[in-house]
């Protein structure tokens, strides 16, 4: 039995973990993978693509743009690579889950790593999260700030206003802070597949919302979005290609399943 702990009903996170070869999921989330897979055989490499992104945008932040500490919501704390390693030593990092199984691994995850640490809270609610004593402990909001929410804001629904939740958390945090976000899509993709996929999260406790390029645009509304690459326009594009060293090669068929971006906040604005 892995450490996600048995459960007979799958969780995203375990889900995730399982399509990028990890431990930490249950033989519900595995069963759950699977039948993701018989209707969407690139799934693993989905996810592996996500995963890519994330640390790509975050050794960016880290290394180009100076930014020293990340709120991670809905980590999920997959097996591969985790947000702390990726930034490196002296960054700061407070993951934020709501799925007790997460947040019990994180805390065994990060006994003895400094300046990490696992917040148990609903991303929905920006205030328990932001004045969590955690995250208040590592966090300096008068400083800038990497706000990751990658591949997570699938699970709250249009009628919760995700842009809503995305502007509250932003005028939080201080000018020149960045956020880096993904989003699954059914853009170009045939129906049936997409169809199938909703259908196997919908027997978990989050079920999940596709959005097209320009609802995943607005997420970045007043921000100053980035260059994915080299020589390319400021765009959100596909999560394979953001930050790739070959963006030609890495445009391919399970990158776009995903929209991805990076934006910072402008310097002068609203707090």
């Amino acid at each position: 039995m892995s450490d996600a702990g048995a459960s007979d009903r799958p969780f995203a996170a375990g889900m995730y973990d399982y399509l990028l070869g990890g431990g930490a999921n249950s033989p519900a989330d595995r069963a759950a993978a699977e039948r993701i897979r018989q209707v969407m055989p690139e799934a693993a490499s989905v996810a592996w693509a996500n995963r890519g992104f994330q640390q790509r945008a975050v050794r960016r932040m880290a290394g180009e743009w100076g930014i020293r500490q990340f709120l991670d919501l809905g980590a999920g704390l997959p097996t591969q690579r985790h947000t702390h390693e990726v930034a490196g030593p002296g960054c700061r990092v407070v993951y934020v889950d709501n799925d007790p199984r997460v947040v019990e691994r994180g805390e065994r995850l990060l006994t003895d790593v400094d300046g990490a640490a696992v917040v148990g809270a609903d991303l929905c609610d920006p205030a328990a999260v932001l004045d969590h004593p955690r995250t208040r402990g590592l966090i300096d909001l008068d400083r800038p700030v990497g706000l990751l929410l990658v591949s997570v804001l699938q699970f709250v629904p249009d009628d919760d206003d995700p842009w809503g939740l995305v502007r509250r958390y932003m005028a939080a945090l201080a000018p020149g802070s960045f956020l880096a976000l993904s989003a699954p899509t059914g853009d170009r993709q045939a129906p049936r597949i997409v169809s199938g996929a909703r259908k196997v999260y919908e027997a978990t406790p989050t079920p999940v919302v596709a959005r097209s390029r320009e609802q995943v645009e607005r997420f970045f509304a007043g921000l100053e979005v980035v260059p994915p690459y080299p020589g390319a326009e400021p765009a959100v594009t596909y999560v394979g290609v953001w930050g790739a060293e070959d963006p030609a090669a890495a445009d391919d068929d399970a990158s776009r399943w995903m929209y991805a971006g990076v934006a910072r906040k402008p310097e002068e604005g609203p707090r």
